[in-house]
């Protein structure tokens, strides 16, 4: 192998799945039976890492890297009751507490607050985190508030909102006063009664407690909040708790989507 730094390394069938049609264990089974070879010698140990400089073949065909591909997006199903932080000084629980340490090095895509639950990203590229981060991609909630959803508050979810004095809702260290709110993408009511009211919306931020602040700007609480889509990638069932890496096609849509803002 080529002599680099480990942190140019990555897992064998991680760069197979990143750069060829095979998944991860497609790639162990390939490499268990004797179909890989990297720099013209047959591999059949699993723990092999490579470089982008080394030359990988399946059945003597070369694997071609994508330059910007070789990184892991994962998708956890965050539960109420985690933060979504490295450390906390108070010892509260983290998300790292269920993940493992080795997805410690991983980066939060956006945040979840403490008892807020849902989809939430995580990748081992800053570039990527960066990208998704600073997007226009849809978010999609399921929301419950304690009281009735008024014709005042659709307009403004309709029309957008400005407030000089955004602190409702707000966590008590914030320091941002003032906020815009873009008018959502869409919202479907579920139900509304005289205590609460259950919605689904569809919005393109998410940041700064974006809905509990615009909510209580009406005086509605939010009492659970769940995300439920990022960028069109969703929980396909997971459970809430576990993780799961990114499919070959939400990969590929998301190599397409940062190729279109690196044109930009």
């Amino acid at each position: 192998m080529n002599e680099t730094p480990e942190t140019n390394q990555v897992r064998l069938n991680k760069f197979i799945s990143h750069n060829s049609k095979y998944s991860r264990r497609e790639a162990d089974t390939l490499i268990e039976q004797g179909r890989v070879k990297v720099n013209k010698k047959t591999i059949t140990d699993l723990s092999t890492k490579v470089t982008e400089m080394d030359i990988v073949l399946i059945d003597n065909k070369v694997i071609k890297f994508e330059k910007n591909k070789m990184y892991t997006v994962l998708v956890y199903n965050k539960p109420k009751g985690e933060l979504v932080t490295k450390n906390d000084p108070q010892g509260r629980r983290i998300i790292f507490d269920t993940l493992g340490s080795k997805y410690k090095h991983f980066l939060p895509i956006g945040r979840l607050d403490y008892s807020s639950e849902g989809v939430l990203l995580l990748t081992d590229s800053v570039e990527v985190a960066n990208g998704l981060m600073h997007s226009d991609l849809q978010r999609v909630y399921k929301i419950k508030l304690n009281g009735a959803l008024t014709k005042q508050v659709e307009d403004a979810m309709n029309s957008g909102l400005e407030l000089e004095d955004a602190t409702k809702g707000a966590r008590k260290d914030s320091k941002i006063k003032s906020m815009n709110f873009a008018p959502f993408l869409g919202y479907k009511v579920d139900s509304i009664k005289d205590t609460f009211s259950k919605l689904k919306v569809a919005i393109t931020e998410g940041k700064n407690r974006e809905l509990r602040r615009f909510f209580a700007h009406f005086g509605l609480d939010i009492l659970d909040l769940k995300r439920v889509e990022y960028g069109g990638i969703s929980l396909n069932n997971l459970p809430t708790g576990k993780s799961r890496y990114l499919t070959r096609e939400e990969y590929k849509n998301l190599k397409d989507y940062l190729a279109t803002k690196d044109n930009d």
